[in-house]
């Protein structure tokens, strides 16, 4: 048995927990810097927050500048504001794209340079500067994992910085800040967690173990981030579609958030795979959103996995009640991916690339980009090599599941 897990030194969660705010900034340093968005400050919730800081003593400055995808031009505003505010605390208080922003803003206060310079895992020298994360969206889990991802103008794809270092010192997960989120919004943040806690869940596991954390950030699946993969699968399963469908759902809107950072807990060690891998280049080509990208692949990822990893997806289909405990794996496995499907169907997910922009033109293009990215690669149960990848993004593409297997009785439950 091996385990690892990589985490905040504080989680809080629940209904009103945003109060505690002043308390967890305090502890860190006096000067605050607030790092969101424009729609964000502008709302009561944040003036509030704002207020409550300033209430406490702290000195408080706040940076709006945070743009979608991460451009580095907001990046390198974040930093200057920073920098001339003599921040000492970084607070991201938004979606994913907020919060990873603190991120980088934190690492580059604290150490300068280029933001490239910090590509790739474990480039972070030293700690950034501490790192506060309160979460309005229920998705990315940023508020819990070692990562944050840019787009670089010089890339055709996002990149992504991978350290412990980055990891916030609390995350303040309060399910009240997503009561507002859009119907649209909340099913595709909800949609990318329930991605990352099945990619956590199916990654390979690692058999080389010594020093394998020291040596990856990433280090595949295990023990620990297993349990926390599981109760994410169970919650987000349970009540995405209710808090997609009635946004005053409170009891389903505390569930898929609670799913959200317990899958980030999971992939924040373990690592995705895969349907991230595809989404890079498919995101870029469409400008689609993320969590988006990440579920239409999913259906086809675990059908293109079925054989690798047939016992655990057996086992996700059993904790999404999409199979019975009187099913063998191969059906259990058939049934998750069936539901799983359906279930995304459910929430608007369109089903094939080809819905969502891509051209067949665009398919070597995306294949190309998508094996470039081995930390996501390496981390798939099943090896992928040129010719998987083709197919898988054919499949895809087509939405043809059965193109995905060589089991007549599998393709013909599809």
């Amino acid at each position: 048995m091996f385990g690892a897990l990589r985490s905040p030194r504080n989680i809080v969660f629940g209904s009103g927990q945003r109060a505690s705010l002043p308390g967890y900034a305090a502890a860190l340093g006096h000067k605050v810097l607030l790092v969101t968005d424009q729609r964000m400050a502008g709302e009561e919730t944040f003036r509030i927050l704002e207020s409550g800081l300033r209430e406490a003593g702290l000195s408080v400055s706040t940076f709006a500048g945070v743009e979608a995808e991460l451009p580095a031009e907001c990046l390198v505003a974040g930093v200057a504001a920073a920098s001339d505010f003599g921040a000492e605390v970084i607070v991201g208080i938004g979606g994913g794209s907020c919060i990873d922003a603190a991120k980088v803003i934190a690492l580059i206060a604290a150490h300068g340079g280029a933001i490239s310079d910090y590509y790739g895992e474990f480039k972070v020298p030293g700690p950034v500067l501490p790192l506060v994360a309160l979460p309005t969206t229920a998705g990315t889990g940023s508020e819990v994992t070692p990562v944050a991802v840019v787009a670089d103008p010089h890339r055709a794809v996002k990149v992504g910085i991978a350290s412990p270092h980055l990891i916030p010192v609390t995350a303040i997960c309060d399910p009240d800040l997503t009561l507002t989120c859009p119907p649209v919004l909340t099913a595709m943040s909800g949609a990318d967690a329930l991605v990352h806690a099945i990619e956590a869940f199916t990654t390979a596991p690692r058999s080389a173990l010594t020093n394998i954390t020291l040596e990856h950030v990433f280090v595949g699946k295990n023990a620990m981030t297993d349990s926390f993969a599981m109760a994410a699968i169970g919650n987000i399963g349970r009540s995405l579609a209710a808090a997609v469908k009635n946004g005053g759902d409170v009891r389903a809107r505390a569930d898929v958030m609670l799913g959200a950072m317990q899958a980030g807990l999971a992939f924040g060690t373990a690592g995705t795979s895969v349907c991230h891998a595809v989404q890079y280049p498919v995101g870029a080509l469409t400008h689609t959103a993320h969590g988006l990208g990440v579920a239409l692949m999913l259906p086809y990822a675990l059908a293109f996995n079925r054989e690798h990893a047939l016992a655990d997806i057996a086992t996700i289909g059993r904790i999404l009640e999409f199979a019975t405990k009187d099913d063998d794996d191969a059906a259990a496995a058939d049934r998750c991916i069936v539901g799983i499907a359906d279930l995304l169907n459910t929430i608007a997910v369109p089903r094939t690339l080809a819905e969502i922009g891509v051209k067949s033109d665009d398919l070597p293009w995306i294949a190309d980009q998508a094996l470039a990215a081995n930390r996501l690669i390496k981390n798939n149960p099943r090896p992928v090599d040129r010719a998987g990848m083709d197919l898988l993004i054919a499949a895809a593409f087509a939405g043809d599941l059965a193109m995905l297997t060589t089991n007549t009785k599998h393709a013909k439950a599809i």
